[in-house]
């Protein structure tokens, strides 16, 4: 089966599955939302895949697919609102007027990795076969735990918001936290070799939502694949993964200040947290999801039929 992943680069290539695994050859096109889709067509026409993944498939024009002798997936990596009837955060009603903006006519199943959102997503008119948390490249998983630094790196790696610097900022200013921050949320200098080589250098992974309302980021998935030891506010959905045991959950940024002065004093504190972490992340690699995910879409499709317009 050939498949080809369709999306930003520098935020979907280390979600994909980027090397032959179970029967599925992979390819990845690039495409940024706003830019001229015209070469994607061209790669699709040249490739010929049996299946076409597509992150964010707000960003593909309506019709765009049609033509296309292939199975169509789009996937939903953004955070919408659980409720749409009630208090929405100005981030979730942007990502849901994107979302709304999907021609869902051109996909035979799309996939979200909140399950909670699915509903607001259906009243859209985007509707949700399942969810499934974004994967992480195989290339990204190390091979075993490495000694921390000392002092050890603690890094976030993400866009700044209001509500994530309510949190850095107090801890930033007694600590040395790297703070990768992205630019027009593109970011800057994490593509190809660049990316393995960001992961392998931090120690401590801090996750922090995008404002105040719950959500599960697949930096934690990365993080946990490069083994760190990932400090996060609560995750919901949990996706499988245990405050406590296989992160270690902060309510508070005094409580992240509390943890990142222990990590600094002793850091192996909290290795039996990042060994169980580690494990735990092999169920997000993409060489196990892609494969098992491909063929119950081809399955799913056969026994049920699309809604696709041809």
């Amino acid at each position: 089966m050939k498949a080809c992943f369709v999306g930003q680069r520098e935020y979907f290539e280390q979600c994909s599955l980027l090397e032959s695994a179970g029967g599925v050859e992979p390819f990845f096109v690039d495409h940024r939302g706003g830019s001229d889709p015209a070469p994607v067509r061209v790669a699709l026409d040249e490739i010929r895949p049996d299946v076409v993944v597509v992150f964010r498939p707000e960003t593909l024009p309506a019709g765009f697919l049609r033509g296309v002798d292939a199975l169509t997936l789009g996937f939903n990596t953004e955070p919408i609102p659980r409720d749409a009837s009630g208090a929405v955060h100005p981030e979730q009603a942007f990502r849901l007027s994107e979302l709304a903006q999907t021609d869902a006519s051109q996909f035979d199943r799309i996939i979200t990795f909140d399950p909670m959102g699915a509903p607001t997503a259906e009243s859209a008119g985007v509707p949700v076969w399942r969810s499934v948390p974004l994967p992480v490249a195989d290339h990204l998983f190390a091979s075993a735990l490495r000694a921390p630094a000392r002092p050890p790196r603690v890094a976030f790696v993400g866009y700044s918001t209001e509500h994530r610097e309510q949190w850095l900022t107090p801890v930033k200013h007694e600590f040395d936290v790297l703070h990768v921050v992205t630019g027009l949320r593109i970011a800057a200098g994490l593509d190809g070799s660049s990316t393995r080589e960001l992961w392998g250098s931090i120690d401590v992974g801090i996750n922090l939502h995008v404002g105040p309302f719950p959500s599960f980021e697949n930096r934690v998935c990365l993080h946990l694949a490069a083994g760190h030891l990932v400090v996060s506010e609560p995750l919901d959905p949990s996706h499988g993964l245990e405050a406590g045991i296989d992160y270690v959950q902060v309510r508070s940024p005094a409580v992240l200040r509390q943890v990142v002065a222990a990590v600094h004093a002793n850091p192996d504190a909290f290795r039996a947290i990042r060994a169980r972490g580690h494990a735990k992340s092999e169920s997000f690699c993409a060489s196990r999801i892609y494969p098992r995910l491909l063929a119950d879409l081809v399955a799913d499709v056969r026994a049920f039929g699309t809604s696709r317009v041809r």
